[in-house]
């Protein structure tokens, strides 16, 4: 929390760019598009909770990279600590600035028109947490894996944009193509958006079990890979 309120640019990102799509490309498109009498602001807005943690969260492996160039991480993997503490530990990191970033996008939904209450508020951070901490694992999964920055970030944009154009953040997956919505289906993140836009505006394309089942079972997942990748990674 430190580091990211030190960071200045980092928080004006973290309010900006969500308020962009809300009210410019949600405004724009929402001034003539409705899906299932929802205003397209209303719609997009889980799908702009989802894309604002799951860039920070993917790119937090970044750390990790920089960490082995400046040799901080030797300092780190000599400690008693198991390879497995500094993994989770550093997946708890990502993900308490993936909750504060939530926390920022979601004050803006009042003015949109979502209503909040207090299970609805819970569960939406419950999920974030759930989601955030498979996210963070897969990008220092990566992040265990390069080299340099510069191969992080390549490999992660061939991975995160796909994940967020395919997810339904911005379209309803009811009428897509279906090879396209083969690809849809396929992506984790799909599930992550469905799950919120059920909490926060009453529409699910999948059953709330699917959504549960799929996201616990990327968590799982993808926290053994990195545990696994970490530990076999060269400092």
């Amino acid at each position: 929390m430190v580091v990211f309120f030190r960071e200045k640019p980092r928080v004006v990102s973290a309010i900006v760019n969500p308020l962009l799509w809300l009210f410019i490309f949600g405004g724009g498109l929402g001034a003539t598009v409705s899906i299932s009498g929802v205003n397209y602001q209303r719609f997009i807005f889980p799908g702009i909770i989802t894309q604002t943690f799951l860039f920070s969260s993917i790119f937090y492996g970044a750390y990790l990279v920089w960490d082995r160039r400046i040799d901080l991480l030797k300092a780190i993997l000599v400690s008693p600590l198991s390879r497995a503490s500094i993994f989770l530990g550093k997946v708890f990191g990502g993900v308490t600035i993936a909750l504060l970033e939530a926390l920022i996008v979601l004050l803006f939904g009042t003015s949109l028109g979502v209503n909040y209450t207090l299970t609805s508020f819970t569960l939406t951070l419950m999920v974030v947490a759930a989601a955030a901490a498979s996210l963070v694992a897969m990008g220092l999964a990566i992040g265990s894996l390069m080299e340099s920055p510069e191969g992080f970030q390549l490999i992660v944009s061939f991975v995160v944009f796909p994940l967020f154009f395919l997810s339904g953040a911005l379209f309803p997956l009811d009428n897509l193509p279906v090879w396209l919505e083969i690809f849809a289906i396929f992506d984790p993140v799909t599930y992550i958006v469905d799950i919120l836009r059920g909490i926060l505006i009453g529409l699910q394309h999948f059953s709330t079990l699917q959504n549960i089942l799929t996201l616990v079972a990327f968590a799982v997942a993808t926290n053994l890979i990195g545990v696994q990748a970490f530990k076999r990674m060269q400092a």
